[in-house]
């Protein structure tokens, strides 16, 4: 009766299921998002609020908040992105079969129902995106599972800012795993074991006795889960709080899941395959913003920097972790974009300016010779050369003059 009475009270609320006020929820909402619209017009931004916002409950909220805030979280200039990839992209690529593969195979990573010609658009698309970050980085190697993060990229944030995106991503985050060979990713799953030892002995004493290792968080850890998930709301979920974390975080997620999953585990027979297959299949229901919260907490209580003093962790020295610390440095300083959109376009009319003022001269040369010096004639260079040579001081100062009103013209010529 009580329960029942409750119940009455509450319903003017709109209590649900979860016993939550959705008027509670609403607010919580509009106050989220007022949150991250101020760090975002801060100046700088206010990349911390950014950050923790990103990792608490409900994450970032939208793919439009995600447009506006992934970029900050990875200091990126959204005013200056790399240009799309040309066709030149694909010639003569290594990794250009593998990549084509496994992006053809990728198909349950597209939202359901998508027209099939839009689907190979994207397709195509997530191609070009990968052989151009690998084509601008070639100390990266390409492994089986990095489209899987290319992909959730470019279906939030499209073809340029995918691109600025991963190629950050894969210098820092990914970075252990882009290795030619697997020992850097290894010694990253290497930190899941020691988490378990420190949480629940006796969960990871019976992993132990099962020989099961750590191959089953494989993909979930290279894909920062993109592979196993099959809610793409779940995905966006973790990216929001992998990218304002350390790049250690999914294994932290990973041992989460694991102590979550801790009765499932001890009533499986000790046995590897067993409990690898157990383990490898994600169930779809989990409580996420639950589990990120005991991720910060295990991450806060178990923090890398004690787990390596384990002797399994000292052989190797981690890329992503040992750069994250000037990572984070260099997210601290960055204007908002209705700055940076200003700044972007007093720079496009002084390039203008500049253009103007050089399409000028080469009007005013008689006889074509414009035409020969705006090419950059060899024969025009050379005779600039000997005449700096002949004249030295007096061409020095005519050199400083033009400087001062058209120095992208100078540095055509030189």
């Amino acid at each position: 009766m009580k329960r029942l009475k409750k119940k009455k009270q509450n319903a003017g609320f709109g209590v649900n299921e979860n016993g939550a006020s959705t008027r509670e929820q609403d607010y919580g909402r509009k106050q989220k998002l007022a949150e991250i619209h101020q760090a975002l017009i801060s100046d700088p931004v206010d990349i911390e609020t950014l950050r923790r916002t990103a990792a608490s409950k409900g994450g970032l909220l939208t793919d439009e908040l995600r447009r506006k805030v992934w970029p900050k979280l990875l200091n990126i200039n959204v005013y200056d992105l790399p240009h799309k990839p040309g066709r030149n992209v694909r010639e003569d690529h290594k990794d250009y079969n593998q990549v084509v593969l496994d992006v053809r195979r990728s198909m349950k990573r597209f939202p359901k129902g998508m027209p099939a010609l839009e689907r190979t658009v994207l397709q195509d698309q997530l191609i070009d995106i990968i052989l151009q970050v690998l084509k601008r980085n070639p100390q990266l190697h390409y492994y089986q599972g990095y489209h899987d993060v290319a992909v959730t990229l470019l279906l939030v944030a499209g073809e340029r800012m995918a691109i600025a995106m991963l190629d950050t991503l894969s210098k820092f985050h990914l970075r252990d795993f882009m290795d030619p060979t697997m020992d850097s990713t290894k010694h990253i799953l290497n930190y899941l074991m020691p988490i378990l030892e420190q949480v629940d002995p006796e969960l990871h004493d019976f992993m132990i006795r099962s020989e099961v290792g750590t191959i089953f968080a494989l993909s979930w850890l290279i894909t920062w889960y993109g592979h196993v998930l099959s809610e793409f709301k779940h995905t966006l979920r973790l990216y929001d709080f992998f990218l304002a974390s350390h790049p250690l975080m999914p294994i932290y997620l990973a041992a989460t899941i694991v102590l979550h999953r801790e009765k499932e585990v001890k009533q499986t027979e000790c046995d590897m395959a067993m409990v690898h297959h157990l383990l490898s299949r994600i169930p779809q229901d989990l409580p996420y913003d639950l589990l990120i919260a005991q991720s910060l907490q295990l991450f806060s209580q178990y923090p890398p920097s004690l787990l390596a003093k384990r002797a399994a962790l000292q052989s190797r020295k981690s890329l992503s972790i040992s750069t994250f610390h000037a990572f984070q440095l260099s997210t601290l300083h960055q204007r908002p974009d209705s700055v940076l959109q200003r700044l972007t376009k007093a720079q496009g009319s002084t390039t203008s300016r500049h253009a103007s003022q050089r399409s000028g001269l080469e009007a005013a040369l008689p006889g074509g010779r414009g035409q020969l010096w705006g090419k950059g004639n060899r024969m025009v260079k050379m005779a600039v050369w000997g005449l700096s040579a002949t004249l030295g001081a007096a061409v020095f100062a005519v050199a400083q003059t033009a400087m001062d009103w058209g120095p992208d013209m100078l540095l055509q010529l030189f």
